[in-house]
């Protein structure tokens, strides 16, 4: 006899399955997190800076998501909520930084720039395909799975500043992608948080 009914064995199969997804694509994006931020350090490029942070709030959120999963749908939107903010917050590192290179200009080193975002195309490319099954399954995960498509964004438009900086030999690339990187940021973490403040508000209405 089965030890448990149909759709508890249903439910905790894909709670386990999301949690073995979420511990591959935090360990994934922690280490992309020390990687690519040590690499735009010494590369100077406030747009590689932008996608190591974002590879830091992607850590965090798969963290809290893996905390989330066996969770009701209150606290799954409160940590959605959560992970805009975070979202937000990164952001508004990558425009501090921007702010001080224009008082502060350094030529970004575009062998550097190109290396390391291909390097983290590559690896956000197998997050989003580990999270790919679980992006319709409840609003946790579709905020995981927003997060990680950001993430392709974002690597394709450092690749892209590399070359240009390459190209012009100025820092000027570097400076509005990243900007233009701060924008994507903004739209993902106000339209996670919109969705989570959605599903609190349906939420407060059945009481």
């Amino acid at each position: 006899m089965s030890g448990c009914c149909d759709n508890d064995c249903t439910i905790e199969g894909l709670q386990q399955r999301q949690r073995g997804t979420l511990r591959a694509v935090l360990l994934i994006n922690a280490l992309m997190f020390i990687v690519i931020a040590a690499a735009a350090l010494v590369g100077h490029s406030s747009a590689l800076l932008s996608d190591s942070l974002d590879n830091l709030g992607d850590a965090l959120t798969y963290g809290l998501s893996l905390y989330a999963v066996s969770r009701g749908a209150v606290v799954k939107a409160r940590v959605a909520m959560f992970k805009g903010a975070l979202i937000f917050l990164g952001a508004c590192t990558v425009v501090a930084h921007v702010v001080y290179k224009l008082f502060v200009p350094s030529m970004p080193v575009f062998e550097i720039m190109s290396t390391f975002s291909v390097i983290g195309l590559l690896a956000n490319s197998l997050c989003l395909y580990l999270l790919w099954r679980h992006r319709h399954e409840d609003v946790n995960m579709s905020s995981v799975w927003e997060c990680s498509r950001n993430d392709i964004a974002v690597n394709i438009s450092v690749l892209l500043a590399s070359l240009a900086v390459w190209i012009t030999a100025s820092a000027w690339p570097d400076i509005i992608i990243a900007c233009c990187l701060v924008i994507l940021l903004m739209r993902s973490a106000f339209r996670v948080m919109k969705s989570a403040k959605k599903e609190l508000d349906g939420h407060d209405n059945v009481k």
